[in-house]
């Protein structure tokens, strides 16, 4: 399969999936909220989880674009480890509003943070998994191979982005734990 269609399906599931993140943000109902300054401070929960999955889609488009365009074309393996890839994406913005809904509730922080950072771990290990499939396993499905230290620096590269996704629901818990 050509890369063009492998690379402009992927953009669409993930443009689908960061336009979906703006949902979550509600207008406060002019009904019910005397002080719009205090109604929209009060939500800056949502706005920080907002952003923050923002990025870290459009950080993940600009990856997956350089990752393809490694590619000639795609074979089998590839096209079903990057619709894992896909799947992990598409829920992002769920576990954005949930963690966004939860952080200052008092009850399911824990769990909803938890979540969150599952579906972007298991993100990030779907990406790598695409990533070592392209570099090591289907070299001769790549333009032109780099050398095999070329190739681990690249790898070493992208799986250096797990451990945050590992910590980062780790360090929420005793957060929520301690306040």
């Amino acid at each position: 399969m050509s890369t063009g269609r492998l690379e402009s399906f992927s953009d669409g599931v993930i443009a689908v999936a960061i336009t979906l993140l703006v949902l979550s943000i509600a207008v406060p109902d002019p009904s019910h909220t005397p002080h719009l300054g205090h109604a929209l401070g009060t939500r800056w929960p949502t706005y920080a989880a907002y952003v923050t999955s923002f990025l870290t889609i459009g950080i993940i488009w600009i990856n997956h674009h350089v990752m393809i365009n490694r590619l000639a074309r795609a074979d089998h393996s590839i096209l079903i480890l990057n619709l894992v890839l896909l799947l992990t994406i598409g829920v992002i913005p769920f576990g954005t509003s949930l963690f966004a809904a939860y952080l200052r509730q008092g009850h399911g922080e824990n769990l909803a943070a938890g979540i969150y950072g599952g579906i972007l771990l298991a993100m990030a290990l779907a990406f790598s998994a695409l990533n070592r499939q392209i570099l090591f396993r289907r070299t001769h499905l790549l333009q032109s191979a780099p050398s095999l230290e070329r190739r681990k620096r690249i790898f070493g590269r992208s799986v250096s982005g797990i451990p945050p996704y590992v910590l980062a629901p780790i360090a929420s818990s005793i957060g929520f734990a301690e306040g």
